[in-house]
């Protein structure tokens, strides 16, 4: 099993006039700390608009900056939203990026999941998923050393040669956003890796890790010519110290995570795509902060219970639940720390403990992994048919998890 960690560039208000420099200041920070301890990844969002929730439009910036500063860790764009941007764009930065970081890129894909991101770049959540399909058919071709024109529903582009050229050959690996569970099995059924949010137990994680290598085993359909990717990794909240209970007081910054993130989620959002007539606050009129303390107050076990889920806890206790998750065959586990105030001293410590008490035993067996996913590729093991129904449904607080009446949105 394979380890990285995870950015929105969350920044609750009030704001000070330092406070955007200090976050991604201390963000550069964590991950050269991740790359001295041995990570395996570092995965920063593109979003755009999402006030206090994430402040990361421009992810290739903050990983060109990481690549300066360290040597192997691999440098995850998590994603691009392909609804947002230009098709030669997203090849141009995504082939620089690899240029500068000496080939370490990992390009991850997605649709962005708010009208409060899609609206301004005149695209809708009904087409979002059309959009990116036509995205990828476009994009993949650029970055062959030869000339290319597309004409596609939502693109068109003329005879042109998109330059540069990626260090990595064809392409740099290939990721999609799983933010919905059933997408987990169509990143299998593209060749795509897909990097998906927390399963809530490892039985979940065991459906749906057979829905997505059987899919890509036996019913992979490519949107283009591209080299598929055969990972799965989870995104999970983190936070390691010394006992549980210090853990879950230093990882506070989680409830705060899933609460802006229902926000921006809701149902006011959906409502105005689909011509409701309901509109979402204006920009800079509520203040999430202060909203979710009033939400915290008011449900202290919601709290509670966030605060126990994820790999949030003592070395021991993160250690037992990744051993249920490693019966899974998870290829990866994103880590992800940076949420609401959690303190920069506190997720270096976490990292820190974490890479000394924890991760060395679960890396020694990556090449057994290695070796049954080999196996399975080959089909020489064939994996149950598992039926993914009673796991369509994330129960509780989470990524991917309409949250409507924790916050107003309209």
């Amino acid at each position: 099993m394979k380890f990285g960690i995870f950015y929105e560039m969350q920044l609750p208000r009030p704001w000070g006039p330092d406070d955007e420099r200090q976050l991604y200041q201390n963000a550069l920070t964590q991950v050269e700390l991740a790359d001295r301890l041995g990570y395996d990844y570092a995965w920063q969002v593109e979003h755009h608009f999402l006030e206090e929730y994430s402040h990361s439009p421009q992810p290739e910036v903050f990983l060109a900056a990481a690549s300066q500063r360290t040597k192997n860790i691999r440098l995850g764009h998590g994603i691009v939203q392909l609804t947002t941007n230009h098709p030669a764009r997203v090849a141009e930065k995504i082939a620089t990026l690899d240029l500068v970081s000496n080939g370490r890129v990992e390009f991850g894909m997605g649709e962005a999941s708010s009208m409060t991101e899609l609206a301004p770049f005149d695209r809708t959540l009904e087409e979002k998923r059309a959009v990116w399909e036509d995205a990828v058919r476009c994009i993949l071709p650029m970055f062959a050393n030869e000339a290319r024109e597309y004409d596609g529903p939502y693109f068109k582009f003329p005879l042109r040669n998109v330059l540069p050229k990626p260090v990595q050959k064809p392409h740099p690996p290939l990721w999609v956003a799983c933010s919905q569970l059933e997408t987990i099995e169509m990143a299998g059924r593209r060749g795509i890796g897909a990097l998906g949010f927390q399963f809530l137990s490892a039985e979940m994680a065991h459906a749906w890790v057979h829905a997505y290598y059987n899919s890509f085993v036996k019913r992979q359909e490519k949107l283009a010519d591209y080299q598929s990717n055969c990972n799965i990794a989870m995104v999970s909240y983190f936070m390691c110290a010394e006992t549980d209970e210090e853990a879950r007081r230093r990882a506070d910054g989680v409830t705060f995570f899933q609460f802006s993130l229902a926000y921006y989620s809701g149902a006011a959002g959906r409502a105005l795509s689909a011509g409701k007539g309901i509109e979402r606050a204006a920009p800079g009129t509520v203040n999430l902060w202060d909203e979710y303390q009033q939400w915290k107050r008011a449900n202290p076990d919601a709290v509670e219970k966030a605060l126990h889920g994820g790999l949030i806890g003592s070395p021991e206790t993160i250690r037992a639940k990744l051993r249920r998750f490693e019966t899974s065959r998870v290829d990866s586990i994103i880590l992800l720390n940076q949420a609401g105030r959690n303190a920069h001293a506190d997720i270096c410590e976490s990292l820190e403990l974490f890479a000394r008490e924890v991760m060395p035993e679960f890396h020694a067996r990556e090449p057994e992994h290695r070796e049954w996913k080999r196996k399975v590729l080959a089909r020489e093991i064939e994996l149950d048919e598992l039926d993914t129904t009673p796991f369509k449904v994330r129960q509780g607080l989470g990524k991917g998890v309409a949250i409507d009446r924790l916050v107003k949105t309209g």
